[in-house]
């Protein structure tokens, strides 16, 4: 709960149940009081310019303003979040994004950095050397797939230092989410476990899984092992390293993240057997800790046509009730919620691709930095989920596979777990542009308006994944890329038509490699325009700035598509003067397009190469 009061004249109190809570209220009062703005630096950092001087702070009414939670969690991160955007963050970045994640009001993220130090520990106990574990752990970028089981040893092996490193690294971040008052999720074991585990226990039910996306299906790096949450072992391992997380961290939160099966699939379909594997999967987190909760995302139900209803009520109602939160990780596209029967009385939580049902937004798959969201979604799903029938929601949630871009879907969704009623989402768009850029600039909110409706409106369902040409390997078959009727090739076909008509892609093997358009790509020219008549009196702002050069890359990419389809209709028609001009044409914007990129640090590939290289503890490790 949220608590502000007021005396008169320039003294403000804010009162809260937690560091988290007191820390939202204060940036409640600065976004909706003072207009500023608080993003992360990538995407222009604070705003606060429109903060009046001391002495001169709006004042709220005498009575106070009660800002209460409709549900009680706040969760944020993904389990491939450490990967994509964490894997070379030193502590100082660590404290800033804490700082970030308490005044938008989370209270229950991700932890799961230095579990490897953990996990070599815990293996020691079962006679497994450092040295087998050094293809079992991938490399740090990639380190959320080898804690998945979905590869090993790819990046790897890791040094000690690092693994060293790591550990005392969580244990500041654990210290500071405490101090604030969040519960952090922490892991707990899925059954992935090293190959030399199999020679030592013959006898163990350890299963050698089949190939997940893993470069050229080579062995090293593919084909995990799985042991069964049916042997005894399962649950003897799973308490040990309950164990040794207490001892390294003296204290418990009690929720734990488990996924198994995120898009490896069971063996069996029998119920029976799946109920089986869930209450082993329980016992191996309760064993170490009587006070367990089992975190799950839900993002399997989605992605797996395995999961029908009674192998996923079987896995739901394998544990007690109140003891599983369901992340229903692509709540604003593919809400799980709705033909589960509210994941069958299971608590979760509505997320953007955000237990008990907690309703997530996943929003970014693999760190895509590509204009997108659905915000009327994001403004209206929590709501409807809250208040349906028999609604078991406990929590919001981001669940991005990727941070640091798109602040303004952040901005709203944040403020979701804090609103009781659905967001008039043209209004706050319009004081979004005034709090992004520190002043009202009519013209600018004109533009934001643009992209309310078209870079921000995506309803056609499909998954955004940037696949534009431009992005691509240079020697990607066009047929993959393309629409497939372009090659059912006649003479005089016109191939720009394909990607500028707005034509929802549909969910199909075909639509994943293509580039997703779900606007006309025509209708945000204005917008650019207006960003780039209008920008002067804001020029100085790193928010403008950051959204001048995201807001034009957007636009150049989708325009060399066309400029592609050029280059394929005059090769397909043996005209050379076309594919030659269209072609240089091609290579000029990619030109432009670095740099255009150059002038934001937000862009650059240079700073995550200096904070891997800083982590190094050597110039062997820096090379790397």
């Amino acid at each position: 709960m949220l608590k502000y009061s007021v005396n008169v004249l320039t003294f403000n109190r804010i009162q809260g149940t937690s560091g988290v809570e007191l820390s939202a209220g204060l940036h409640w009062y600065l976004k909706h009081w003072c207009r500023t703005h608080i993003s992360w630096e990538k995407t222009g950092g604070l705003q606060l310019s429109s903060l009046p001087k001391v002495g001169s702070l709006p004042h709220v009414p005498s009575a106070g303003i009660l800002v209460q939670r409709p549900v009680p969690l706040s969760y944020y991160q993904n389990a491939v979040t450490s990967s994509y955007s964490y894997a070379w963050w030193s502590w100082e970045r660590w404290e800033k994004e804490i700082d970030w994640m308490v005044l938008q009001g989370v209270n229950l993220p991700l932890a799961f950095n230095g579990q490897e130090a953990i996990w070599q520990k815990v293996f020691e106990r079962y006679n497994i050397s450092h040295r087998d574990l050094d293809d079992f752990f991938g490399g740090p970028a990639f380190l959320s797939w080898s804690r998945m089981g979905n590869l090993h040893g790819w990046g790897g092996p890791l040094p000690q230092s690092w693994l060293d490193d790591q550990l005392v690294l969580q244990k500041k971040i654990l210290a500071r989410m405490y101090s604030f008052g969040m519960t952090p999720v922490l892991p707990a074991f899925s059954g992935n476990v090293p190959s030399a585990l199999k020679s030592k226990f013959p006898l163990a039910k350890i299963t050698h899984l089949g190939n997940w996306f893993t470069v050229h299906s080579d062995p090293r790096w593919c084909c995990t092992y799985l042991l069964d949450a049916t042997d005894p072992l399962f649950i003897e391992i799973g308490k040990a390293f309950m164990e040794q997380q207490l001892k390294e961290y003296g204290r418990r939160s009690h929720i734990y993240n488990c996924d198994t099966f995120d898009e490896n699939t069971p063996p069996v379909d029998d119920p029976k057997y799946i109920s089986s594997l869930g209450s082993a999967i329980y016992k191996g987190m309760q064993s170490g800790d009587d006070d367990a909760i089992w975190l799950m995302q839900g993002w399997l139900f989605s992605y797996d046509s395995f999961w029908k209803p009674p192998q996923m009520k079987a896995l739901l109602h394998s544990v007690p009730i109140g003891r599983m939160v369901v992340l229903d990780l692509f709540a604003e596209v593919k809400p799980i919620w709705i033909t589960s029967k509210q994941f069958y009385g299971v608590p979760y939580i509505w997320k953007q691709l955000i237990l008990i049902f907690c309703r997530c937004m996943l929003h970014n798959f693999a760190g895509n930095i590509e204009m997108y969201g659905i915000l009327d979604a994001i403004a209206l799903g929590p709501i409807e989920a809250r208040t349906s029938e028999n609604s078991t929601m406990v929590g919001v949630g981001m669940s991005m596979e990727g941070i640091e871009q798109n602040p303004v879907v952040y901005d709203l969704m944040s403020e979701m777990a804090f609103r009781h009623k659905p967001v008039d989402v043209k209004i706050w768009v319009d004081l979004y542009a005034t709090r992004r850029y520190g002043r009202s600039v009519p013209a600018l909110q004109d533009a934001w308006q643009i992209l309310y409706h078209t870079l921000y409106n995506c309803t056609d369902g499909a998954y955004d994944k940037n696949r534009d040409v431009i992005v691509a390997f240079p020697d990607v078959d066009p047929s993959v890329i393309l629409i497939p009727e372009i090659f059912q090739v006649r003479k005089h076909v016109h191939f720009s038509r394909q990607l500028s008509e707005r034509e929802p892609l549909k969910e199909t093997s075909n639509s994943y490699d293509q580039p997703h358009l779900w606007y006309s790509t025509a209708d945000i020219i204005p917008a650019l325009v207006l960003f780039l008549e209008n920008g002067y009196d804001v020029s100085d702002s790193q928010t403008f700035r950051y959204d001048l050069v995201d807001l034009t890359r957007q636009a150049l990419a989708k325009y060399a598509n066309k400029v592609f389809l050029k280059i394929i209709e005059g090769y397909q028609l043996s005209n050379l003067k076309q594919v030659t001009i269209y072609s240089q044409h091609f290579l000029e914007l990619v030109k432009d397009l670095d740099m255009l990129l150059s002038c934001h640090d937000g862009f650059l590939l240079g700073p995550w190469l200096e904070s891997a290289k800083r982590l190094a503890r050597d110039p062997g490790q820096g090379n790397r």
